[in-house]
């Protein structure tokens, strides 16, 4: 059996979504845009990388902000 090598459907909802109702834009501008500029208004252009928190970091922040219910 070979592998579906079709191309997933556009995520016409999700982009609908994102345009009007996340970025609050005006049809006839969401409409305008090319992919790339959609791509980037919706923050397709931020690093995917995690913010990594040291091990130091992380025990200044809990030194900081003791968790309550720990202490039961």
């Amino acid at each position: 059996m070979e592998p579906d090598s079709r191309a997933p459907p556009f995520p016409w909802a999700r982009v609908l979504h994102i345009g009007l109702c996340l970025l609050r834009l005006p049809p006839s501008t969401l409409w305008a845009m090319t992919p790339v500029e959609f791509h980037a208004a919706s923050g397709g252009l931020v690093p995917r990388d995690p913010i990594a928190v040291t091990r130091a970091e992380l025990g200044d922040l809990m030194a900081q902000f003791p968790d309550a219910s720990a202490k039961a």
